[in-house]
């Protein structure tokens, strides 16, 4: 008796009490599906679909009762028929979509490929930061290729208006994951290259940096002396406006980073030149700059700071150098309304007005490039002696050392 509560006539289709208790076994369910019961002996039960696909035979699960009904089970199996009808392979198709990302997801792991070849940590922070900040909140948890021009537009336009600046860099790191996710096949199209958002343009403002009138930088670093801060801070400041450079450049110079001439150590040394590679510039190349006798001497008094970390100009905090804001803050603490970069205008400024350096060479001083490509593969002298008079000329200049007009003869 127990045995025809359990059997199945042949080519009947399966019921639900039958799925329940079906003995061990294969148990078709008749409906022209290749839909199968299969029953192990340990007793476990799953739904099998034998199909063929591109006139080959495929098997198929399908889920375990009674996690997975019959009436769930014949559905799949007839999306799975209809699918190989049209030429797809339902197996195919479903291993792909477990391997389809939300959009934060593949941000993530391709910020975490893409990270190695940014250079500046900042940089590597900020990829992500700005995306946890402004884009995973609106579209993170959708699937990467269901993300469609106009969520990322409608993201971008947002951001436009609190933070221009971030928004345009938004732009190229969306369009990056995209980028990711086509190499990786999980998408096909990237939705944030510039014509499919046809963000309106935005009008320059026209604003430049902050910046001092030359004859006012020697004041601005005599108060930045008197001032109360950290020593640190006031030779990295009076240094960056000796060389010219870019605030990260002098917050990151590095002692092994400088050649010393004339002497055995830096004490005695009565020279020095500062090399900076690749990846510490923001042109990306090697640049060599000479130093002045003053900016000399602030590396000797900055010696006496070395915490070990290797940085000429150590922040408050143990192996970090200063921040881009604590040089900011100081300049408009001892009353001058200028951005710290606006330093290197005031050198340019100088050299145009005050000197006979011809162009070219104030130009190397700032690491610029000039003319064009032609030009360039050209002119490959650096002008490192000229600019050693130039760099030179403008510290006596800081320093009340020469006249009101600087005329030298750039051809000696």
């Amino acid at each position: 008796m127990a045995s025809q509560r359990h059997s199945k006539k042949p080519n009947s289709s399966l019921t639900a009490a039958f799925v329940k208790n079906a003995p061990p076994g294969k148990h078709h369910d008749g409906k022209g599906m290749g839909l199968f019961l299969l029953v192990k002996k340990s007793g476990s039960r799953s739904f099998v679909q034998r199909i063929v696909v591109r006139g080959k035979r495929r098997e198929i699960g399908l889920g375990a009762p009674p996690i997975v009904t019959l009436a769930e089970a014949r559905e799949k199996a007839l999306e799975n028929k209809r699918a190989a009808y049209r030429g797809s392979d339902p197996l195919t198709d479903k291993n792909a979509a477990r391997n389809v990302l939300t959009f934060e997801e593949a941000a993530r792991r391709a910020h975490a490929e893409y990270a190695p070849a940014l250079k500046n940590p900042k940089d590597r922070a900020a990829y992500l930061k700005t995306m946890e900040t402004y884009i995973f909140p609106r579209f993170g948890t959708v699937l990467l290729p269901e993300v469609s021009s106009a969520d990322v537009r409608r993201a971008i336009l947002a951001v436009r208006e609190k933070a221009p600046g971030v928004a345009k860099k938004l732009i190229y790191r969306v369009s990056s994951v995209f980028k990711w996710g086509i190499a990786e096949g999980i998408c096909t199209v990237n939705p944030a290259i510039t014509e499919a958002l046809a963000l309106p343009k935005v009008e320059p403002t026209g604003e430049h940096r902050k910046a001092l009138h030359y004859s006012e930088v020697a004041h601005c670093i005599e108060a930045v002396k008197a001032s109360g801060a950290m020593p640190a801070t006031k030779l990295a400041l009076e240094f960056l406006v000796l060389t010219a450079t870019r605030s990260g450049e002098t917050r990151g110079a590095r002692w092994d980073q400088f050649e010393f001439e004339g002497g055995d150590t830096l004490t005695t040394a009565k020279r020095a030149t500062w090399t900076l590679q690749p990846s510490d510039k923001k042109e990306k190349r090697a640049f060599r700059l000479p130093l002045p006798d003053r900016a000399l001497e602030i590396l000797k008094e900055a010696e006496a700071l070395a915490d070990g970390s290797g940085l000429v100009f150590p922040g408050a905090k143990a192996g970090r150098p200063l921040s881009d804001m604590t040089l900011s803050k100081l300049v408009k603490q001892v009353g001058f309304e200028a951005d710290v970069h606006g330093f290197r205008t005031s050198f340019r400024t100088w050299t145009q007005e005050r000197t006979n350096f011809p162009r070219e060479v104030a130009e190397a001083a700032l690491a610029h490039k000039i003319g064009d490509a032609a030009e360039q593969a050209y002119a490959r002298s650096d002008v490192f002696e000229k600019r050693r008079r130039m760099m030179e000329a403008w510290s006596g200049y800081l320093l009340g050392k020469s006249g009101n007009i600087v005329v030298l003869n750039h051809t000696a």
